[in-house]
């Protein structure tokens, strides 16, 4: 399985009684959030054609913007650049391709990583050579965490197009390293047409993410812990209603709300927007399951890792714009959590839905769980 937010370090470092290793899950949210370190850009990004057999170049004038980041904005766009560059795949045959993984002292990749570049290998192989209305559509994904992995060698996607119909196309996705699955993915690819609409209301009466703290604001208290992590750039611009994972002292409701976006421009090209959520999706919603039993990961005492991960793609949205996930946590039960998660944009409309479920422990006494 994927290790979810580094929990591995943590099952094996960790003992309950002492403070500071109970916080060391503090830098675990910062190699997670952080995972997309800065590196040279390759030049551009196409996602979503079949077969594609380059990189074209991003025109800048197709950048699309957003609300003011702050002073940091050009180191920030560059962290989001690599993260564009970290899904961006090479095609080494037909219906395989191969990514890599950030250069970081990790003992396993990022799940939302895996997830982020198996679509994107699922969304080459699908036609997309229609005009924008008639062009197919990732409109759900299903996916198993099934070992850890290795960061330090490349992951190979092998792609299998079991079905390509009039209006559903259908591909399944392994994900490859020293010989063995790490990863299952099967996603759904269909055309927009008119029906039927409808939607849950999105929550009222939350604070607007403007007036919110951003992340190394509430992780300021936590410099010293964190060490190095503190000062790199974020891909991701994540604001929590409540409080954060790290925070947490108490029995809290199941449910949590998290404002989130990508921290800087993105282009145009619809399906990066869809798997850079697919890569954040993975980043909280196991959290939520821990809220009702007064624990965290930040803790350090308890043993977190993602087994499966669904998602359903209802409308269009940006993931240079802010969304708000409203995460809850249905049920947990035999060492498994569930949790659930919604995704709106601001103006209301829900644009996706997530489900996942992984493995919580609470870990013995010596870091065993």
């Amino acid at each position: 399985m994927i290790e979810h937010e580094g929990t591995e370090e943590l099952d094996q470092n960790l003992a309950q009684g002492d403070e500071h290793q109970r916080h060391a899950g503090v830098a675990e949210l910062f190699a997670t959030l952080f995972r997309a370190r800065v590196v040279p850009h390759r030049g551009g990004i196409h996602l979503h054609c079949r077969e594609a057999t380059g990189v074209a170049p991003v025109d800048p004038a197709r950048r699309t913007g957003s609300v003011a980041r702050g002073h940091n904005v050009g180191v920030d766009q560059a962290a989001v650049d690599s993260l564009i560059a970290l899904l961006d795949l090479e095609r080494i045959e037909v219906n395989i391709f191969r990514g890599n993984s950030p250069d970081e002292d990790r003992q396993r990749v990022y799940g939302g990583q895996v997830a982020g570049q198996a679509l994107v290998a699922a969304a080459r192989t699908v036609d997309c050579e229609k005009d924008d209305e008639g062009q197919f559509h990732v409109h759900s994904l299903h996916a198993y965490f099934l070992r850890g992995g290795d960061p330090t060698v490349p992951i190979v996607y092998e792609v299998d197009r079991i079905r390509d119909g009039r209006s559903y196309a259908t591909r399944r996705v392994q994900a490859i390293q020293h010989g063995r699955p790490i990863f299952h993915l099967s996603a759904s690819f269909g055309l927009y047409e008119e029906g039927f609409d409808h939607q849950f209301p999105m929550p009222e009466g939350l604070p607007e993410p403007e007036s919110l703290p951003g992340f190394k604001e509430r992780m300021e208290p936590y410099r010293d812990l964190v060490g190095d992590w503190f000062d790199r750039p974020l891909p991701l611009d994540t604001r929590y209603c409540g409080p954060s994972p790290w925070e947490r002292k108490a029995h809290l409701p199941p449910y949590q709300n998290i404002w989130l976006r990508a921290n800087g421009k993105l282009p145009d090209d619809p399906v990066l927007h869809i798997c850079i959520l697919t890569y954040a999706s993975d980043m909280s919603l196991l959290d939520t399951t821990l809220q009702p039993h007064g624990e965290s990961f930040a803790m350090g005492d308890v043993f977190m890792a993602s087994l499966d991960h669904a998602m359903w793609f209802h409308r269009r949205f940006r993931s240079d714009e802010w969304l708000l996930y409203a995460q809850d946590t249905p049920s947990a039960s035999h060492g498994r959590g569930l949790g659930r998660g919604l995704v709106y944009g601001r103006d209301g409309t829900l644009v996706a839905s997530v489900m996942q479920e992984g493995v919580i422990r609470k870990m013995r006494p010596g870091g065993g769980s």
